[in-house]
């Protein structure tokens, strides 16, 4: 009975101290294919839009007492479509394409472990 209790109680402790849980990289890196953001977007090097390791900053930055509200602000950006500015053209930010919000926080994730 003891060696029960134990483990129970160091399963618990263990869990309550997890951190969240990574990001599934190669299933970000399809989804963000299948969506077309590398068109504009790449991890490191500016296209059209910024690199994700720079938005990643901006987001730690900006947000870094609230990185629930960050994730907030990315899950709006990447589902509804958005008017961002490129080379002073006004254009249609395009969504991922997919409608299952693990899909997106896991992308949402993969973006700002960078």
């Amino acid at each position: 009975m003891k060696k029960s209790c134990l483990f129970a109680v160091v399963f618990g402790l263990s869990v309550i101290s997890m951190p969240g849980q990574a990001a599934d990289a190669g299933a970000a890196k399809a989804l963000m294919k299948k969506s077309d953001c590398f068109k504009c977007h790449s991890v490191n090097k500016k296209k059209d839009g910024p690199p994700l390791s720079e938005t990643a900053k901006k987001y730690k930055d900006e947000y870094a007492d609230n990185m629930a509200e960050a994730e907030q602000k990315l899950y709006t950006h990447l589902t509804t479509n958005p008017k961002v500015e490129i080379d002073g053209v006004e254009e249609e930010h395009t969504s991922l394409k997919t409608k299952k919000d693990a899909d997106i926080y896991n992308v949402i994730q993969w973006i700002l472990s960078h």
